[in-house]
């Protein structure tokens, strides 16, 4: 079992920047598709960034250019920097984890569908 916390979130203007994290417990972050998701109320929980075993990355059309996702392997973390953040970036920010250390193909869109979730950050921007 794998145990996600995620940290980090806050209130910032449009414009500005955050970093949230994701911390593991139990297993490695390493070469495993792992990947954040975000969801406000009423709308489908919408994939952001993922990254797979192999560590290529992929992001939503929406935060491309803005958002990086990247790992520590050393500190067993996931991170997501978020720059130029718009009011629309406003939601609860999630991480998830495959269960298995593979090298599979690792889409934004399969996050919110992969095995181990925390328990999520808010992050709210203000216009």
């Amino acid at each position: 079992q794998m145990n996600l916390v995620e940290s980090g979130g806050g209130s910032v203007q449009a414009g500005g920047s955050l970093r949230v994290s994701c911390t593991a417990s139990g297993d490695t972050v390493s070469r495993r598709c792992m990947g954040w998701f975000r969801q406000t109320p009423g709308k489908e929980r919408e994939g952001v960034a993922s990254i797979s075993g192999g560590d290529t990355t992929y992001y939503a059309d929406s935060v491309k250019g803005r958002f990086t996702i990247s790992r520590d392997n050393a500190k067993n973390t996931l991170y997501l920097q978020m720059n130029s953040l718009k009011p629309e970036d406003t939601a609860i920010y999630y991480c998830a984890a495959h269960r298995a250390r593979v090298d599979i193909y690792c889409p934004v869109s399969a996050v919110p569908q992969l095995d181990y979730w925390g328990q999520g950050t808010q992050v709210t921007v203000s216009s």
